[in-house]
């Protein structure tokens, strides 16, 4: 398939890395990190869930959530995906991430609909300009 390449600041990843397959609208995995290795095991690590998300650091899995309904949705039990959750927002912030809601703010980041630049596995968008634009300017 393709792979959409970028750059994102704002996160505050200072290593590991994060991964999402909620990822509004196409739902592709979407992945942020400060290093391939920890970059790769998080795609990984989403893709052997059959979809969900993933907090990686070190070559690690420090917290994960299987969503195997289409990469959207859980068959756990409630307090189950709470507990999940909260432990992905506790180890994303060990890392130095940033946002409140980091997998939030992640999802967001591929919806090609709303401004600016967003990430589509086609490449970089600029939703004013209704186009696709080089990842770098000359």
């Amino acid at each position: 398939g393709n792979i959409g390449r970028g750059m994102v600041r704002g996160f505050g990843l200072k290593r590991g890395a994060l991964a999402s397959s909620v990822a509004h609208d196409s739902h592709n995995i979407l992945c942020v990190g400060v290093n391939d290795e920890d970059m790769h095991l998080a795609v990984k690590t989403v893709e052997a869930m059959q979809g969900g998300l993933a907090v990686i650091a070190d070559g690690e899995v420090k917290a994960s959530l299987p969503l195997p309904i289409a990469g959207l949705m859980s068959s756990a039990s409630l307090p189950a995906v709470v507990g999940n959750r909260e432990a992905l927002v506790r180890a994303a912030k060990t890392l130095g991430c940033s946002p409140v809601e980091p997998f939030m703010t992640l999802s967001f980041l591929a919806l090609p609909v709303i401004p600016e630049l967003k990430i589509t596995d086609l490449g970089l968008v600029d939703v004013k300009q209704f186009g696709h634009v080089p990842l770098f300017v000359r």
